[in-house]
């Protein structure tokens, strides 16, 4: 019965004093906890970035139009007043085809006028050669002077030049009789028609276009430009990825086919052409959509790779107590954890394919878990340098 009583004591004396127990209680394992977090904080005094494994692509961006590979403006060498049209915007049209005609009215006029000279000539002509052969036979035979026989022989000289002139004009106009009737050059599709029905053309000055014909909408092409900063690393022959508006979840692939070497600069930037075909067998690209354009540089897959901030360490004071001769340069500082313990060990590598972002790092003797050291926790960062943008930007380069 005593035990019992005194059993019912203490659990009244707790009951009453609950409050300051569960105090006492988070304050000792609140205790524990920060100090042991605490004490595992120390185990790791360095800024750390860990390596990982995964592909890497280096690539030039762009942006450029879609066009057709050859596309050819129609003109007129004649004037006149449009007849009829035989074809319409996306028509189909094979090499020889009729286009458009244009009224012939005055043009088979200059025809006539021209033949009626030409005739005229003719007529003139024959009857000069007639008088030079009567006036050569009259002064063989003594009833003439030279000088009149030599007359008539330049009369009728000068009438032949005037039917081969008048012959040159008649050409001429028959020849501009037929360009009121234009043809395709190529076959094609049509994809800009710029007149209508009885609209005149005017080519007294300058041939004015009247239609545009794309010779293979199946085969087309991206003019885009590049950065001097970028050209440099563009080849012909390397593979462009690109998307348009028209098609957001589709990438589209196609090839550098040309680097045009004349530059332009635009806002003191000199840029260069670079020309890229594109397979279009399914013509669901059309001229004029805008192409964001990724070209591939390099790519590798499956490497060990890390963030370019890991190589901004200038030097190993407060890392390693005696690095000797490694250098930031050529060594890495690398944070390993081994049966508990954190060590660091210097560790010789090589940079492979740089990005702009990530960075390959070629050495035997790293491993994925890794971590790469970029400075001391508690410490101003004097240990880093800024580097601007553009460097490392050639693979293995400083």
């Amino acid at each position: 019965m005593k035990k019992e009583s005194l059993f019912r004591r203490f659990l009244s004396w707790v009951y009453h004093r609950k409050w300051w127990l569960i105090t006492i209680f988070v304050v000792v394992f609140g205790g524990m906890f920060l100090f042991g977090d605490s004490k595992q904080q120390t185990n790791s005094q360095f800024a750390t970035i860990g390596l990982s494994r995964g592909d890497l692509r280096q690539v030039v961006t762009a942006t450029g139009e879609i066009q057709p590979l050859n596309t050819i403006s129609i003109g007129s060498q004649v004037s006149g007043i449009i007849e009829k049209i035989y074809v319409d915007y996306n028509s189909k049209v094979k090499k020889g085809d009729i286009l458009l005609t244009i009224d012939p009215t005055v043009l088979q006029a200059s025809v006539d006028e021209a033949k009626a000279s030409l005739i005229s000539a003719e007529s003139q002509r024959n009857y000069a050669k007639n008088d030079y052969s009567r006036n050569k036979t009259l002064f063989n035979d003594g009833f003439i002077s030279r000088a009149e026989m030599e007359k008539s022989q330049t009369t009728y000289e000068q009438s032949e030049q005037s039917v081969k002139r008048m012959k040159s004009q008649y050409d001429r106009a028959v020849t501009n009789l037929g360009y009121a009737t234009i043809v395709s050059p190529v076959d094609g599709t049509v994809i800009s028609r710029k007149v209508d029905k009885g609209q005149t053309v005017a080519a007294s000055f300058q041939s004015p276009d009247l239609f545009e014909i794309a010779e293979d909408l199946s085969k087309m092409q991206i003019e885009t430009s590049v950065s001097e900063a970028d050209i440099g690393m563009i080849k012909e022959g390397l593979p462009v990825t690109f998307t348009v508006d028209a098609y957001p979840t589709q990438t589209f692939a196609g090839t550098v086919h040309q680097i045009r070497l004349s530059p332009t600069t635009t806002s003191n930037v000199v840029v260069y052409t670079v020309v890229i075909d594109v397979d279009n067998s399914d013509l669901r690209l059309m001229p004029g959509m805008t192409a964001f354009v990724t070209i591939v540089i390099a790519e590798k897959k499956d490497v060990l790779k890390v963030s370019n901030s890991a190589f901004l360490l200038r030097n190993f004071d407060g890392i390693v107590e005696n690095p000797g001769e490694a250098t930031p340069k050529t060594d890495l500082a690398v944070e390993r954890t081994v049966n508990g313990k954190t060590t660091v060990v210097l560790v010789p590598y090589t940079k492979g394919l740089t990005t702009s972002t990530e960075t390959e790092v070629i050495s035997d003797k790293l491993k994925d878990n890794d971590k790469i050291i970029t400075g001391v926790l508690g410490k101003a960062a004097t240990n880093a340098i800024k580097m601007g943008p553009g460097r490392n930007r050639n693979p293995g380069g400083e």
